[in-house]
């Protein structure tokens, strides 16, 4: 095989949002986040959840073999490859609550989520890491993934004081 094929790089490279110039990764989070939101606008806060948290295992497990495949092309965990942002501000996501409110409440939990999940991706404190180690596509995906646990958990805890 000569070059990557278009699927795995479609997926890997979430949605080609990867192929920004700069900061790839911020701006997978964001194509995610713009998806989430779409989501939220057209589905019920229960149906958008259940969708979310298939999407997060689907997309998790659907991309392991795309990035073996294309580390080949790029090399290891290249920069290019931003599933791994995507699923993790999903997760973070995860934690946006269902109440009756206004709009600015919303975008307060929704920048809240993107802000913490890219603050664990970028800083990698407790163990984030060490899950880098893992072998081709389970190390690019679990570190962004615990990232994202460390962001829900954050902003749960959040959610009971304010």
């Amino acid at each position: 095989m000569s070059r990557p094929r278009p699927l795995d790089v479609f997926l890997a490279t979430g949605f080609y949002s990867g192929f920004m110039p700069f900061a790839p990764g911020t701006w997978g989070a964001a194509a995610a986040t713009l998806l989430w939101l779409i989501g939220f606008v057209l589905l019920d806060f229960w149906t958008l959840q259940v969708v979310n948290a298939v999407c997060i295992v689907a997309f998790t497990l659907l991309s392991i073999q795309p990035i073996n495949r294309l580390e080949k092309f790029w090399g290891e965990d290249p920069k290019r490859v931003v599933i791994d942002e995507v699923v993790g501000v999903w997760i973070c996501l995860l934690a946006v609550p269902n109440e009756p409110w206004g709009a600015t409440r919303l975008w307060i939990y929704v920048v809240m989520a993107f802000a913490l999940f890219r603050l664990f991706d970028i800083f990698k404190p407790l163990g984030i890491r060490k899950m880098e180690s893992l072998p081709g596509g389970w190390g690019v995906m679990m570190d962004d993934i615990l990232s994202g646990i460390y962001g829900l958990i954050v902003m749960m805890v959040c959610r009971q004081f304010f």
